[in-house]
C-alpha cells in the first residue's frame, strides 16, 4: 500500500514539475490542484492537506512583505536609488559595483522583486546618461537581487522554508545571520565575476527596445511602436454625433479603432489640452487628438462630422507636456495577464490611453482592443502625469519605466522613514537575539508600520504577495506526502547508495546540484520544500550532520542564475534588458558552477559533516 501511494505522489510531483515549466497555468492554480489531487487520491487527510495555510511559517512571509512595502512608501529605498546615481557619476564599473551592493543590501530584509521593481527605472535613467545598454547592467541588477537571498535568514522564502524543515526534523535551526559569511563571499565572487567575465558577455550596444527613463515626446516613440505619421487633429462641429457623447460611450477605438488622446478645449481666455477620461465629454468647437492609422482617422472623420486640422510640431510638443506619456511593463504578477485591454478596464480605472503594445522586440499591429496581455509587454500609455504616478502605487501590476518628477508620487510617507528604519531595526535585533519567536517579531514590526503610518492597512494586504503564498501553502502538504508515504526516503536512500560511498563532498555537490537543476523550471520556494527534506534525510541516513545540506539547498535555490523563468527577477529584467533565454544560460551557468564551487569550499568549513 505504502508502495501505491508513493508512486502516486511521485507521479503527482512529475506533473506538478512539468505543470510549473511548461507556464500553462498559475503556479497558484497548480498548487491548489496539488492539494485537491493529495485529498482525491487519498494520501492526506482534509486537514493535512490545507495545513499549509496554517502554517507559521505562511505568517512570516506574508508579514514580511508588509515590512518590505513600508520601506517602499517610506522611501528608504528609493532614496539609495538616489545616492547611487550619485556616487557612479561616469564610471559603468563603479556603478555595477555599486549597484549590486545597494541592492543586495536592501533585498536582504526585504522582497528582492520589490528592490528590482524599485531600480528599474533608476537604472535605465543611469544608463541613458551614460550612453550604454540597459543590457549591460539589468542582469547584475537581477543576479544582485537573488545574491541578496543568501545574506539574512529573512531575505527570501527558501530560507525560512529550509529552517522550517530543519525544525520539523528535530533539529536547532538556523540562526539570523548564519548564511551571510557565505553570501557575502558568494556576492563578492558574483560582483568580481560580473565585473570581469559576464561584463564582456552582456550585449555592448543599446537593443532596439531600449527604453530612456525620460519623458517622450509622441514623435520620439512613434518610431518605436510603429506610430509615425498616426497622430491626427479632427474639430468637433456643431452638427457632430459626438456633441454631447462621453468618451466612453462614443467607444472610438472599437467602432474605427483609433485611440483618443487628448482634447483642446476652447477657453474664454485661451486653449487647454485636458486627457480623455473615459466620463469626459465632447463639446462643440472641441479639437481631439487621436493615434490611429490614416484611413481609420478617414472613416472616423467622415462618420462623425468631423474636420481635420493641421497637426503641427508645436503642437505635438504642446500636447507631451500638458500630458504624460510613459513605458509600463507588466510584471509576471500583474493581474492584466490573460485580460485585454476592454476587459481590464484600462481608461476607466487608469485615467490612461494604451498607444501601443511591444512584446519582445517587435510593437503589436492591429487595434489591440482584444489581444491578450502577456508577461513582460511594455505599453505605451499617455495620460496626465499624476495618474503615471498612481501606477507606482501598484508595482504588483506595472512597472512605470519612467519616474515621476515629484518625490512624493513615489514615496508618499516619505516622512516617516526614520521610523520604518528604527522598526527594521528593532525587528533584526529581536529575531537575532531571540528575544521573542521569529513570527512574533516579524508580525509586530508589520503592525509597527500600521501604526507609526508607514503605509495603510490597504498597502499592506497590497504588498502582501498572495500567489506565493498559495504555492508554498499547496506544495508543503506535498512535501509532508513524499515523507508520509516513503518517498522522502526512498530518494534519500538512492543518494545515499549511488553518491554516499564518493563521499560527503560529493553528496553536498549532487544536493547543489538537484536543488540548482529543479530551481531552474519551478520556483525556488518550492524547490527548497521538495529538496530540503531530502537533503536532511540523506544526511541522518548517512550519518551526517543535516546542517551543511540543509545551508546548500537554501544556497541553491537563490542562486537561480539559469534562466529567465527561473525567479521573477529574472524575468522583470527581460525587456528592460533586451535579453534573449540564452543570455541567462551563456552568463548564469558559469557563475552557478562559481557559487557551488565557493559553496564546496565554505559551507564544510562553516558546518562541519
Amino acid at each position: 500500500m505504502i508502495e501505491n501511494d508513493a508512486a502516486f505522489v511521485f507521479g503527482l510531483l512529475a506533473v506538478t514539475v512539468v505543470l510549473f515549466a511548461s507556464d500553462r497555468l498559475r503556479p497558484d492554480v497548480v498548487a491548489l490542484l496539488v492539494i485537491l489531487a493529495l485529498i482525491l487520491g487519498d494520501i492526506l487527510p482534509v486537514t493535512e492537506a490545507v495545513a499549509g495555510f496554517g502554517d507559521p511559517l505562511i505568517l512570516l512571509i506574508a508579514g514580511l512583505f508588509v515590512v518590505g512595502e513600508g520601506l517602499v512608501r517610506t522611501g528608504v529605498a528609493y532614496q539609495v536609488g538616489v545616492w547611487l546615481t550619485r556616487m557612479a557619476g561616469s564610471s559603468e564599473t563603479r556603478l555595477l559595483v555599486l549597484l549590486m551592493l545597494a541592492v543586495a543590501g536592501l533585498g536582504a530584509f526585504m522582497s528582492s522583486t520589490g528592490v528590482v521593481a524599485i531600480f528599474i527605472p533608476v537604472v535605465l535613467g543611469m544608463t541613458a546618461r551614460l550612453g550604454i545598454s540597459p543590457g549591460r547592467l539589468m542582469m547584475p541588477l537581477a543576479f544582485a537581487a537573488l545574491f541578496s537571498g543568501m545574506l539574512t535568514l529573512i531575505a527570501t522564502p527558501p530560507n525560512l522554508v529550509v529552517n522550517d524543515a530543519l525544525r520539523n526534523a528535530g533539529f536547532q535551526p538556523f540562526g539570523f545571520f548564519d548564511i551571510t559569511p557565505i553570501g557575502l563571499l558568494a556576492l563578492a565572487a558574483g560582483i568580481v565575476y560580473m565585473w570581469l567575465v559576464g561584463s564582456r558577455l552582456l550585449p555592448a550596444s543599446p537593443p532596439r527596445t531600449q527604453l530612456a527613463a525620460r519623458r517622450h515626446t509622441l514623435r520620439e516613440l512613434a518610431e518605436r511602436y510603429d506610430l509615425t505619421g498616426q497622430l491626427h487633429r479632427l474639430h468637433v462641429g456643431m452638427d457632430s454625433p459626438l456633441a454631447g457623447q462621453t468618451v466612453a460611450q462614443a467607444e472610438l477605438r472599437t467602432r474605427y479603432g483609433v485611440t483618443i488622446v487628448g482634447i483642446q478645449h476652447q477657453r474664454r481666455f485661451g486653449e487647454s489640452i485636458a486627457p480623455a477620461l473615459a466620463d469626459t465629454e465632447f463639446r462643440p468647437g472641441d479639437a481631439l487628438y487621436v493615434v490611429g492609422p490614416a484611413a481609420a482617422a478617414d472613416r472616423l472623420r467622415a462618420s462623425e462630422g468631423l474636420t481635420a486640422l493641421i497637426v503641427e510640431g508645436s503642437q505635438q510638443q504642446n500636447l507631451a507636456q500638458e500630458l504624460g506619456i510613459a513605458e509600463v511593463l507588466l510584471p509576471p504578477e500583474s493581474k492584466l495577464i490573460g485580460q485585454n485591454l476592454q476587459q481590464a478596464a484600462f481608461r476607466s480605472r487608469h485615467g490612461l490611453s494604451v498607444l501601443g503594445i511591444r512584446r519582445g522586440d517587435h510593437p503589436l499591429p492591429g487595434t489591440l482592443i482584444e489581444e491578450k496581455l502577456a508577461s513582460g509587454d511594455i505599453l505605451l500609455v499617455a495620460g496626465a502625469w499624476k495618474q503615471i504616478g498612481r501606477l507606482r502605487g501598484d508595482a504588483k501590476d506595472f512597472l512605470v519605466l519612467n519616474l515621476p518628477a515629484e518625490l512624493s508620487e513615489v514615496a508618499p510617507a516619505y516622512r516617516q522613514a526614520p521610523f520604518a528604519l528604527l522598526i527594521l531595526l528593532a525587528m533584526v535585533v529581536a529575531m537575532t537575539l531571540g528575544l521573542v519567536h521569529n513570527v512574533a517579531a516579524v508580525l509586530l514590526a508589520a503592525v509597527a508600520m500600521g501604526l507609526f503610518r508607514c503605509l495603510r492597512m490597504e498597502d499592506a494586504y497590497r504588498a502582501i504577495n498572495w500567489p506565493s503564498l498559495v504555492v508554498i501553502a499547496g506544495m508543503l502538504p506535498l512535501a509532508r506526502a513524499l515523507e508520509q508515504t516513503g518517498g522522502v526516503a526512498l530518494v534519500a536512500d538512492g543518494l545515499a547508495a549511488w553518491i554516499g560511498p564518493l563521499g560527503p563532498l560529493a553528496l553536498l555537490a549532487g544536493i547543489f546540484l538537484l536543488a540548482a537543476l529543479v530551481g531552474a523550471f519551478i520556483s525556488n520556494t518550492a524547490t527548497a520544500v521538495l529538496v530540503a527534506p531530502i537533503a536532511i534525510v540523506t544526511a541522518q541516513t548517512l550519518g551526517f550532520s543535516p546542517y551543511p545540506f540543509a545551508m546548500t539547498v537554501a544556497i541553491a535555490a537563490s542562486a537561480a542564475f539559469l534562466t529567465p523563468v527561473s525567479s521573477p527577477v529574472n524575468t522583470l529584467v527581460l525587456a528592460p534588458g533586451g535579453y534573449r533565454f540564452k543570455d541567462f544560460i551563456k552568463v548564469g551557468l558559469p557563475l552557478l558552477l562559481l557559487v557551488m564551487a565557493l559553496s564546496l569550499l565554505i559551507v564544510p568549513f562553516l558546518l562541519p559533516f
